[in-house]
Formats: structure tokens, sequence, C-alpha cells
């Protein structure tokens, strides 16, 4: 297993590792905080990338959300470790399934296989050594999602429920009916109206039928957004304050 460097201090930009459990490999980038200190814990933020970033080159998974925690005023006021796990091509982080209705737009179904997908299995496994590294404030564990990883976020929620403190679903959806496994982890949702890949539809469901059970739960349109809504919820002056603010019970 190849899973080292937590107790240095790392000033520029995520750092590229691999974790290998069982001769599968998961390739990742991680970002610490600039002045990490002995015996402190921190929070850790996993980020889940979307399908178009999945590979094999340990880099695309950064192309959204990265900049965000390189941003100066949000690494001096969150310090954190940061996570982005890359999918494999042609896997995904659930077992999502889509087609399109004869109307042409998308329909998707969200099955929950018995076991997680490989790389869904691997990226907790990861977590799960940070977790026990003794560095991670386990009260504070977040983790944010876009696109396909939006649909994931809520997997790992209804896979791991307690592990995670809040979460932040961008352009994702999944089941509504099984929001009662995770009911106690607040979500903010972000959509755009105007999505034709991933329909908002998707999201706005599970946060119904999730904000009757967590009023901490909270949902925001753009009205003009198609699927990119991450730049403007990125762009949310309390995208991170909310989330930080959290902590488990």
């Amino acid at each position: 297993m190849i899973f080292s460097g937590l107790t240095a201090q790392h000033t520029d930009a995520f750092i590229k590792k691999e974790f290998v459990k069982d001769g599968d490999t998961l390739k990742y980038n991680i970002l610490y905080p600039e002045q990490m200190k002995s015996g402190k814990k921190y929070p850790l933020v996993l980020f889940l990338h979307g399908s178009g970033e999945r590979g094999n080159d340990n880099q695309k998974q950064l192309t959204h959300g990265s900049k965000l925690f390189l941003n100066e005023e949000v690494r001096k006021n969150y310090p954190a470790i940061v996570l982005f796990p890359q999918c494999p091509p042609e896997e995904m982080w659930t077992h999502r399934i889509k087609k399109k209705s004869p109307a042409g737009v998308w329909v998707f179904e969200f099955p929950l296989g018995a076991e997680p997908t490989k790389p869904t299995a691997l990226v907790n496994e990861l977590v799960e050594q940070l977790l026990s590294s003794g560095k991670v404030d386990v009260s504070r564990v977040y983790i944010i999602g876009m696109s396909m990883g939006g649909i994931g976020t809520l997997e790992f929620l209804y896979q791991w429920p307690h592990k995670y403190a809040a979460a932040n679903v961008i352009c994702g959806g999944n089941d509504p009916n099984f929001v009662a496994s995770y009911k106690d982890v607040p979500i903010w949702f972000f959509h755009g109206a105007k999505d034709d890949v991933v329909p908002p539809i998707y999201s706005k469901q599970v946060y119904e039928a999730h904000k009757k059970l967590n009023p901490k739960s909270k949902y925001t349109l753009y009205p003009e957004a198609n699927h990119n809504s991450w730049d403007a919820a990125f762009a949310e002056p309390d995208f991170l304050k909310w989330l930080f603010d959290i902590k488990k019970q």
C-alpha cells in the first residue's frame, strides 16, 4: 500500500499519489494545510469529480474545484486535508443507468448494488486510512461532488452515512427513496434549471424528501444555468462556510 506524507508540510499545490490495495490502484491528488501542526487534527474534504474528468493521468480530476481550495483566503480560513481521487475511464462512482426517453430527455435509474463500484470502494478504503492516521477530525469529514460525482456523493452517504458531517451536491441526484439512510447529514444541493445532462428533477426530488427529515438541508437553483452549475456554486459566498460550520454530533 502506497500511503505516506501526512506529517509533511506542503505549501504549493496538490500532491499526486496512489493508493494500492489487493492489486487495485486508485490515483488521487491530496492537499494538506499550509502549516500542518503536529498533534492537531484537521477537517477532511472528499471531492468527487464528474464523468468528463475520468482517466488515468491523475490530473483531470483537478479541472473543477481544485482552484477553490488553493485560494489563499480559503487555505487560511479553512485549513483542511483535501482529497481528489480519480475514477478510471469507463467506470463510475455508482451503478447509475441512463437512457433517453422518446422525447429525447435523459432518464436515470439509480440501482444500488450489493457492493459499491470498485473505484468507490477504493476511495472509501483511502478515506478510512486517512481517518485512522490521527490527523483527521472525524467529526468534520465532508464530501462534495459534481455531476457523476454529485450522484456519487449521495451513494457515498447511503453506503457510509455515519462518516460524513455534511455534503455539497452539484448537478447530481439519486433515488429519493433512500434518503432515510442519510437523514442526519445536512446537504446543500445546487442545480441549473436548464440542465439537459442531469435534469434538475433528480436533485429536487432528493432534496424535497431529505428536507422533511433534515431541516438544515437546502436547495439552490440557477435559473439560467445548464449543466455547468458548478461555477456558480463555487462562487457562493457561503459554499465552504456552510460546510465547515457543521460538525457531526
